[in-house]
């Protein structure tokens, strides 16, 4: 039985599944339903996007700094906020000033910080691919029927919020 094949349980006898373990064959599985998820969002979203010469992470760089702080970010917290690591989220942002996306301004407070901010240039490339993405996850959530679309948002949300605790415990 392929690794997410699903066992066909009638509606009655819901109890077997509950009783098997979390990891039996036929028993769907977080980590490889969540990966599945990601890889494909992501691939299609990087081939509908690839004329524009953004990558999905920029465009969540984008995003993020635009749902910030009008003065900017800083690139601990756009790290944070984009679950992502420093040394990614350094590069990534280093490559984007290179094109003219992005601009790093001296921190007011912290002299080892900068803040980050979109250019008019990255503002105008957002736009661009914006709607690509709206259309992309509205496509992708029409698998659900309409009222529950915010729902299993919601609930991706607190599984996502849940992981990152999860990880907070263990420590870096």
């Amino acid at each position: 039985m392929p690794p997410e094949a699903t066992v066909k349980i009638k509606p009655g006898n819901r109890s077997i599944l509950d009783n098997l373990p979390a990891d039996a064959p036929g028993r769907r599985r977080l980590p490889t339903l969540l990966r599945r998820c990601w890889f494909n969002l992501n691939q299609t979203f990087r081939r509908r996007i690839a004329h524009t010469g953004l990558t999905p992470d920029q465009f969540t760089v984008m995003r993020t700094l635009l749902e910030g702080d009008s003065k900017g970010m800083t690139q601990r917290e756009l790290t944070d906020l984009m679950s992502s690591d420093a040394n990614t989220i350094a590069s990534l942002l280093e490559r984007m000033a290179e094109c003219g996306l992005v601009e790093r301004k001296a921190h007011e407070r912290d002299r080892r910080a900068y803040r980050i901010s979109l250019k008019p240039q990255g503002k105008r490339k957002y736009d661009e691919v914006r709607e690509i993405a709206l259309t992309l996850q509205m496509e992708i959530l029409s698998v659900l029927p309409a009222d529950k679309r915010e729902e299993f948002l919601k609930h991706l949300g607190l599984v996502a919020d849940a992981s990152r605790l999860a990880a907070e415990k263990i420590g870096k």
